[in-house]
């Protein structure tokens, strides 16, 4: 009988944690306060309740089978069709899901200036049965392996990609936030801002700027992915260097005299 609490390599399952989600993108702090709102006005590396009204009208309480968990009315129809989907394709890791949390008001773990997406209820930690998968070590259950394409076929980022690898974790990609805000999930419909990089992402593409800055600056700083208060402030030297406005913004002129080919990463 399979273990599919079991944790194994990337190598191991033949994937490459970096690229597992294509096209896919995590939800961006900006678009989620953009179309959403914010949920609180502080936040803390603890679980917080949401304070804001009109965001708590968003949330719904809902038993998905295997567990129940609390989160935005989109996301939990989403996550309603995905489960449903594992229990039809998968029934014996189906009957083995449970969770460690959905909607939670915080920062992501190890920053002080990046929103956790739980805080607006659109992201899930899957355990399999009683067992979590741990972060940061490179490792994937085998039941994560099973059921990740069915989050991403319907719109759902796999954590596994993140610069500290978390298998565990699943959001609503920021294509899936914008559209529901053009459906009017928010209330009226809404477009979400510019498709950038800016404070608060994630992600390979904000290695790719941290990687850009470090070959041009001095001073170097960590390339942990996440872009927060030293990323800035390396941006701002950069710009101030190259004579460009220095606010801090991540703009084609940017990326441009960064040399990141195509004024993108």
């Amino acid at each position: 009988m399979t273990n599919w609490a079991e944790t194994i390599t990337f190598d191991a399952a033949g994937l490459d944690r970096h690229i597992v989600n294509g096209a896919l993108r995590g939800a961006r702090n900006d678009t989620n306060i953009a179309l959403i709102g914010r949920p609180r006005g502080t936040y803390s590396s603890d679980c917080q309740d949401p304070e804001d009204p009109d965001f708590k009208a968003l949330l719904d309480t809902h038993d998905f089978g295997p567990f129940r968990a609390t989160g935005i009315r989109p996301a939990v129809r989403v996550l309603q069709r995905i489960v449903d989907d594992i229990a039809a394709e998968k029934p014996a890791i189906h009957v083995l899901l449970r969770t460690a949390g959905m909607q939670c008001c915080r920062l992501v773990r190890g920053s002080s200036t990046s929103i956790s997406n739980h805080s607006w209820g659109i992201a899930i930690d899957i355990k399999m049965g009683d067992q979590l998968d741990p972060p940061g070590d490179n490792h994937v259950q085998r039941g994560l392996i099973e059921i990740w394409p069915i989050f991403n076929r319907h719109g759902f980022y796999w954590g596994a990609a993140f610069p500290k690898e978390d298998s565990m974790h699943f959001e609503a990609s920021d294509g899936l936030i914008r559209d529901w805000a053009a459906a009017g999930e928010f209330g009226a419909a809404r477009q979400g801002p510019k498709q950038s990089i800016s404070f608060g992402d994630r992600g390979p593409a904000v290695t790719g700027l941290q990687q850009a800055l470090n070959r041009n600056l001095r001073t170097p700083i960590k390339e942990d992915g996440i872009f927060g208060k030293d990323t800035r402030a390396a941006l701002v030297a950069f710009q101030s260097r190259m004579g460009l406005p220095p606010n801090g913004l991540v703009t084609q002129v940017v990326l441009s005299r960064l040399g990141i080919l195509g004024g993108s990463v």
